[in-house]
């Protein structure tokens, strides 16, 4: 029997928190599984509802809205922390030698019964993944294209911000960042996942570190993923287990600061890993691409009713 952390960051959304524990608390599995909720100082229902009809849950109240990576990072160092020292949730078993995953999940998603037990039973039996994902469905049932990534190269940055990727989804060339071309239902090894729905062994955490708090939402699931496999783990795409995912729940209430966010992102991960491998004409291509269509974004989605208007 295995431990599952799930973390939940959350903010303003005790009505969708809730659906999502009650979908983690459904769930089929004989491993243990303790969810981690992460308060980013809502100002709703949010925490009461986790006190009053989900006790078995760990609440960490932050004090301030002080993004994804920074929140997520509150409930990972003490998960961390208790796994190194041979700890474990109050739920386990106590036996220290009871294999720990951690999983980051969205507040705006609801997990199938047994999709938490077919990804870490997944891990269970192959040692050297170190990170794995579900298949991440939207509300009308299409895929979440995030949830199975290549690392935004250059190259594959420059086919997806010409529009190239959309003109030819199909193409393995131009299709690359979202893996397009590729069958949903059939498990494949890719670079990087989406942090909406994630489980990451324990083991790596404490190798790579926890999340970079320069990306204050968007860009750290990639970053995370980079220095995962830079590391010699595997990451793989796994459709066998479903999570269902009202996107941009949460980012739609402040899509102004979110598109903003949404390019730092951008900017932060080229700089992190890029940049230094990129002769000088190239870089400031990728930077004012990066700003051009920041600023598009921000007067398309102005132009938007109301009720429309997204990140993306």
């Amino acid at each position: 029997m295995a431990q599952l952390d799930v973390v939940i960051l959350n903010y303003n959304r005790g009505d969708l928190l809730r659906a999502c524990l009650r979908s983690i608390f459904a769930s089929e599995t004989n491993h243990t599984i303790t969810p981690w909720v992460v308060d980013n100082a809502s100002t709703d229902d949010s925490v009461a509802v986790v006190e009053r009809e989900f006790p078995q849950a760990r609440l960490i109240r932050n004090e301030r809205n002080s993004g994804f990576a920074s929140g997520n990072n509150l409930a990972l160092r003490q998960i961390v922390d208790a796994a190194a020292s041979g700890g474990s949730a109050p739920a386990a078993s106590g036996d220290a030698a009871v294999r720990r995953y951690v999983m980051l999940l969205n507040n705006d998603t609801v997990v199938d019964p047994d999709a938490l037990h077919a990804l870490v039973e997944y891990l269970e039996q192959h040692p050297r993944v170190g990170a794995i994902g579900p298949k991440l469905l939207l509300l009308n049932g299409s895929l979440d294209l995030a949830c199975r990534r290549s690392f935004p190269t250059p190259a594959v940055s420059f086919y997806r911000m010409t529009g190239l990727s959309r003109l030819f989804p199909r193409s393995p060339r131009f299709g690359r960042y979202n893996l397009t071309y590729l069958d949903p239902d059939v498990k494949t090894e890719v670079d990087a996942l989406v942090g909406a729905a994630m489980v990451v062994r324990a083991e790596v955490i404490r190798e790579v570190g926890l999340l970079d708090e320069a990306f204050f939402m968007y860009g750290e699931d990639l970053d995370w993923c980079y220095r995962i496999k830079s590391l010699g783990w595997r990451i793989v795409y796994y459709p066998r287990a479903v999570i269902h995912h009202h996107k941009r729940a949460a980012s739609t209430r402040r899509a102004i600061p979110s598109i903003r966010a949404f390019y730092d992102a951008m900017r932060i991960f080229h700089r992190k890993h890029y940049a230094q491998r990129t002769v000088a004409p190239v870089n400031w291509l990728i930077e004012v691409g990066i700003t051009a269509k920041e600023w598009w974004s921000l007067v398309r989605n102005l132009l938007r009713p109301a009720a429309h208007r997204r990140v993306g």
